[in-house]
């Protein structure tokens, strides 16, 4: 029967279940036959008008589908009970086998003697019930071909033998070679496939395929050995009235040796005369093709290139803590030992823990920036019941791979000492010239990095006076560190980085995140041996999908750069000569010595930011210089004209914020709530009348207004203060109103600088919202935290508004001239966050005037410039980033080709030198490099092809030439054949 089917989404059952249903867009079609197609939209159709023919059809399928499944569990076809073969009496049929037909005992006896793990099904007269092969008589000789019987044949132990298979656990009747020259059992199993669970007296083994299955089903689904294992139970009996021997603890043990065992073989330590013994620690990774390996991947002579050149052979580093991986304590290295010793990217253990036993006591210092969790609770993450509280890693910064010897795992949160061995111990023999290294607390983490380096083993040190070595915070963290860390570790801001965000190990954990509900109760060994294997499987696809990402990237790098180079020099077209040659001349010395504290950074705001606090100083200074003069206007003892009007502002404040909360409350607040209310409200009315009684000696004009009004009818939050800006025509002290003008200016910029770091808190948590809460309870939380900084937003405005409105009315009073600035009329579409995560990109972002404000002096000349000396130096930064970029990605397609091409020599060098204890050991050796150099070469090839419009044509790229008589035939890997037309 033939099925096609488009966009299957829906549920043909339900559809089928109700006469008012309808058919979504979607097409399906089935066919009885090949030659007789018929359209889903026939069967099922999509509306109710649809012809009741059309539904009984559909109807009638549903039925003739269900009568065929029940069908066969008779005997179908072979209701004769004559066998197939011998025409004797017929009782037995396979399930596993494409044949339903019934056969004698003898015939499938037979028949399965190249197949004993199908599963047979004797006919009772009445109905099928499971039957092994072992109880037929089946028995399986191994050391002799198939149909071979040995003349000494040795039963397994006791005469049990239980075989795990793809389709469930079977009991089989074995026999092994007892001849004089007959192997051990352990290599009889081997030879026919089969995996032992012990070399002594093996009593259970599993197929290879068994193993293979469930190796690739734990990279892909994260399935569980006790989730697979009891799935091969079910499929044996889901009743449990047969009663098996458990052969959980056997599966587990064959599955960690199967893992241990393919990645040796994988790293040619096979092939090696040193043996497994010789494998050295870091030896069994997956590297990366990409980045820049000497004697790899890198052209003879790189070291000597010019400085112009020296930072396409940089290392791009991510360093991470994940504390989803965690163990509880359970085991001991002891009882439990890591069947490869640091061989991959778990450091060696014994080194590991040494180190930390000698320097546990050392105390972190605190953070200097901001709170950082990683940095200030390091000592303080819950560690009740848990061995290791999650891993640390080093990555790739690039390509997301997880480096040699570089995780490890953290007892007490993401402490120093442990970030420190795991960096070091990654960048050993690492002769890389340039190091570029990300980390979300890099700007406390570098801190007396190299002193801290010297408690390390000699093996750990980094020459690092040799080399240019610097310091990041990935893009995604940046915000939340201070301002002058934005700038000084920010990728954005720094050359020869490309478009690097230095977020790769964020995106690696959704990938190993789910194997943590089964590591997290595994021993100390079996846990390391498990996520060394996931973490080669997951550099493994990054490897084979570098053919499609380097493309892609390279695709949109391209036009990018285009796009902001002609956005820079639209920019730079504008700006006077003498601007930009001093800009660029400030721009390139930072960028030439960034370290240097001496020079200033292009990217920070030179002026000296205006705020409310700065401002009450400032008048506080002015009176304390009067007073020592003997000039003394104060009209009371204690408060000055300034302390006045600045204790006028603050009640302003306090009135927004009382009706705020009488917004907040609604129309049926509860008693509680209105017993607050007039509390507030009381409070508020004294402060109000102990501060109206001194403002009458400064404003005489008040009292006729307070008088002349009902200010005794309103509410407190209602009451009109009646400050200099609010008077008009009525008359005021000039000094009152010069006060009033400073602190409203001053107000004005703190206004909106606070609303600034609303929005950016805005935008931070609501995309940590979208991206990590679930559940209500953490949704219910986060949406109160946002509308607990909406409410401050919604505050600002309001003080910003009232300020502007102040300042426009002193202006008239004092002719104030071009007072403005930037200082503009807010409005609802100005208020928006610098960097949108849900709107338009960086590069297409049009800044609201509200980001331009950030510490302008409006009483300077140099006020206007100052903002758009910034956002010139962050456009021609952006176009720097995008060029850089798409040189980066050509020198990464060469690398990865070159890289290849290393690893085919390298197969084939075994390959010529195996050397086995017999023919057919040489003869596997060599069939196995072959197919490796096979796979690379293939590999460089499909890479080549779809790079070629990107490839520079000046590098010799050329692959090793294939002998014909040595080519292996393989089938195509899962390798997207991507178009060059189609992009």
């Amino acid at each position: 029967m033939r099925i096609k089917r488009r966009n299957l989404t829906s549920n043909i059952p339900s559809i089928l279940s109700t006469h008012e249903s309808t058919l979504p867009d979607d097409e399906y079609s089935f066919s009885l036959a090949d030659d007789d197609p018929i359209l889903m939209d026939d069967v099922l159709g999509d509306d109710e008008a649809l012809p009741q023919r059309r539904r009984r059809m559909a109807a009638g399928e549903r039925d003739t589908y269900l009568a065929e499944l029940i069908r066969l569990d008779g005997r179908g076809d072979s209701s004769s009970n004559v066998c197939g073969e011998c025409c004797a009496h017929a009782q037995f049929r396979c399930l596993d086998c494409d044949d339903l037909q019934l056969y004698c005992r003898g015939c499938t006896v037979a028949n399965h003697s190249r197949s004993p793990t199908h599963r047979i099904q004797e006919w009772t007269g009445v109905f099928f019930q499971v039957v092994s092969l072992k109880a037929l008589g089946l028995r399986i000789q191994l050391g002799h071909p198939v149909g071979q019987h040995c003349i000494l044949p040795r039963q397994a132990f006791n005469g049990e033998f239980v075989l795990i298979d793809t389709n469930g656990i079977h009991e089989v009747g074995l026999d092994f070679c007892g001849c004089e020259t007959s192997n051990s059992h352990v290599r009889q199993l081997l030879r026919h496939g089969w995996f032992p669970s012990t070399s002594t007296d093996p009593r259970t083994a599993a197929t290879f395929r068994l193993l293979r299955h469930f190796q690739l089903l734990s990279f892909e689904s994260k399935a569980s050995a006790y989730e697979f294992y009891h799935s091969l139970v079910c499929l044996t009996d889901n009743t449990g009235l047969t009663k098996r021997k458990d052969r959980y603890n056997a599966f587990l043990r064959m599955v960690r040796e199967w893992r241990h065992l393919k990645m040796l073989k994988r790293f040619g330590r096979g092939h090696e005369v040193s043996g497994v013994d010789g494998t050295s620690q870091g030896e069994c990774v997956v590297i990366c093709p990409a980045c820049p390996q000497p004697g790899k991947n890198l052209h003879d002579g790189w070291e000597l290139a010019a400085k112009a050149n020296q930072w396409l052979y940089a290392t791009f580093l991510a360093i991470d803590a994940n504390f989803r991986l965690k163990r509880r304590n359970v085991s001991s290295d002891e009882a439990d030992p890591s069947l490869s010793t640091g061989w991959s990217y778990f450091v060696e253990e014994t080194e590991y823990k040494s180190y930390l036993a000698e320097h546990l006591g050392e105390v972190q210092e605190k953070s200097t920036c901001s709170s950082h969790n990683a940095v200030n609770m390091a000592d303080t993450k819950l560690s009740q019941g848990l061995a290791a509280t999650g891993v640390g890693t080093i990555d790739c910064a690039r390509h997301n791979m997880k480096r040699a010897n570089g995780v490890g795992d953290l007892q007490k949160g993401e402490k120093y000492i442990n970030m420190d061995y795991l960096f070091f111990s990654s960048l050993r023999d690492n002769s890389v010239q340039m190091l570029n290294i990300s980390y979300d607390i890099a700007c406390q983490w570098h801190k007396h990095l190299w002193s801290r380096m010297e408690s390390l083993p000699r093996s750990h040190h980094l020459d690092y006076l040799s080399k240019v070595i610097r310091f990041f915070v990935p893009k995604f963290h940046l915000p939340a560190h201070v301002a002058k860390c934005q700038t000084t570790f920010s990728f954005n801001f720094t050359r020869f980085v490309g478009r690097t965000d230095g977020e790769a190990p964020e995106r690696g954990w959704s990938n190993i995140n789910p194997v943590a509900a089964s590591t997290k109760n595994m021993g100390p060994g079996c846990r390391r041996d498990t996520l060394d294997d996931h973490f080669g499987d997951w550099n493994w696809k990054k490897v084979v999908g570098l053919g499609a990402s380097l493309f892609h990237k390279m695709k949109d790098a391209r036009i990018e750069m285009a796009e902001h180079q002609a956005a820079f020099e639209e920019f730079d077209a504008v700006i006077t000569p003498e601007h930009r040659a001093s800009w660029l001349s400030e721009m390139e010395g930072w960028e030439e010595n960034p370290n240097d504290t001496m020079l200033a950074n292009p990217f920070e705001t030179k002026a000296i930011a205006i705020t409310q606090a700065s401002a009450r100083l400032k008048l506080a200074e002015l009176e304390a210089q009067e007073l020592e003069r003997g000039v003394d206007v104060s009209l009371h003892p204690e408060i000055s004209p300034g302390v006045l009007i600045a204790s006028g502002l603050d009640l302003e404040d306090e009135q927004h914020r009382l009706s705020s909360l009488i917004q907040s409350m609604g129309f049926h607040a509860t008693d509680t709530q209105r017993g607050i209310l007039i509390r507030k409200r009381n409070s508020l009315w004294r402060k109000i009348e102990t501060w109206r009684a001194v403002q009458i000696l400064y404003m005489p004009a008040v009292r006729s207004l307070v008088q002349g009004g009902r200010e005794d009818q309103k509410n407190a939050e209602d009451v009109t203060l009646w400050l200099p800006s609010q008077l008009r025509n009525k008359p005021c002290d000039q000094r009152l109103q010069n006060d009033e003008w400073e602190l409203r200016y001053a107000q004005a910029h703190d206004a909106l600088e606070e609303l600034r770091q609303c929005l950016r808190l805005h935008c931070s948590l609501l995309t940590f919202k979208r991206e990590w809460m679930r559940g209500q309870g953490a949704n219910t939380r986060g949406q109160n935290a946002l509308a607990r900084v909406h409410a401050r937003r919604t505050m600002c405005v309001y003080r910003y508004r009232s300020a502007w409105t102040a300042l426009k009315s002193l202006a008239t009073v004092l002719k104030k001239k071009d007072w403005r600035g930037k200082l503009q009329e807010l409005a609802d579409d100005h208020i928006k966050p610098l960097v949108d995560p849900f709107g338009v990109g960086e590069g297409r972002r049009q800044v609201s005037w509200i980001w331009m404000m950030e510490g302008v002096d409006c009483d300077g000349n140099n006020s206007v410039d100052d903002g758009v000396r910034i956002e010139w130096c962050k456009t021609r930064a952006r176009a720097l980033r995008w060029t850089e970029e798409v040189e980066l990605l050509k020198e990464e397609m060469v690398r990865v080709v070159r890289f290849f091409n290393w690893e085919v020599q390298r197969w084939e060098e075994r390959r010529s030198r195996c050397v086995g204890e017999s023919s057919a050991d040489i003869e596997g050796l060599q069939a196995y490099a072959a197919r490796q150099a096979d796979i690379r070469r293939r590999l460089a090839s499909h890479f080549c092809g779809l790079w070629d419009p990107y490839l520079p044509r000046t590098h010799d790229l050329s692959l090793p030439i294939r002998s014909p008589e040595r080519e292996l035939q393989l089938p195509d890997l899962t390798i997207p054949d991507v178009p060059l037309d189609g992009y």
